[in-house]
């Protein structure tokens, strides 16, 4: 890894600050057996799943593209799936380990931090709530699929993540989990992408473009990388 120094952190959310896609896989299995006779594979899960908005999701699942009116609902029953899972969940629905720590690092030194996430509207207002996001993001800076720009991998979310905190993404670390996120971030030209995931997945994440460094928690992320902005506070 070389010695830049940027200006703040854009953060995927699910698989980085929250490990809740056994969540999400669960509830697509189920919606897939409902819709196809069958749930969806592990393999399916790596490429057309994680990362992905759900209308690009449902396209594969049901083999061709869906009307808004035909997508709507059945978005609906997929998140009230997932967060009905989660809140079954209990006391284990909670950010991933070294989160609050890194979060509160990056707010108590005014570092310029935003999320940028697939999810849409509803489970962002759900993340919000159970997990007290409004300790370190504003509703400005929790960047969500709106339908606006085609879904990861294309460069639209954090190009508008890096808009709103002020500064070109050149001047950003992202932290992500997924190899659509990552060519994501890649395409929109973020200065610096930190790879997030479990040891045996993490060869794969190490070889696409633009990846800095693999940790297997966010409490391996190299503050290092924003040092100057530390700097610049004090």
């Amino acid at each position: 890894m070389n010695n830049k120094t940027l200006d703040g952190v854009i953060f995927d959310f699910n698989g980085v600050l929250l490990w809740d896609n056994h969540l999400h896989e669960e509830a697509w299995r189920r919606i897939s057996t409902r819709l196809r006779g069958r749930p969806l594979s592990a393999d399916e899960m790596k490429t057309a799943v994680h990362g992905r908005v759900n209308r690009d999701i449902f396209g594969y699942v049901l083999g061709r593209e869906l009307a808004d009116d035909e997508l709507r609902p059945l978005m609906e029953e997929k998140e009230a799936l997932y967060r009905r899972l989660a809140l079954d969940s209990g006391d284990a629905y909670h950010l991933s380990p070294g989160a609050v720590d890194l979060l509160d690092f990056l707010a108590v030194n005014r570092i310029p931090r935003a999320i940028a996430t697939s999810s849409p509207q509803v489970n962002v207002t759900f993340f919000i709530e159970q997990l007290d996001l409004r300790r370190w993001f504003t509703t400005d800076t929790i960047i969500y699929d709106r339908n606006l720009y085609p879904g990861k991998p294309a460069p639209g979310i954090y190009l508008e993540a890096a808009q709103q905190l002020g500064a070109p993404p050149e001047r950003f670390v992202v932290v992500e989990d997924s190899a659509a996120g990552i060519r994501s971030a890649h395409a929109a030209g973020i200065g610096a992408i930190i790879a997030i995931g479990p040891a045996d997945g993490q060869p794969a994440l190490a070889r696409l473009s633009g990846v800095e460094a693999v940790i297997a928690t966010l409490e391996q992320f190299p503050r290092r990388l924003v040092a100057g902005a530390v700097e610049a506070t004090q």
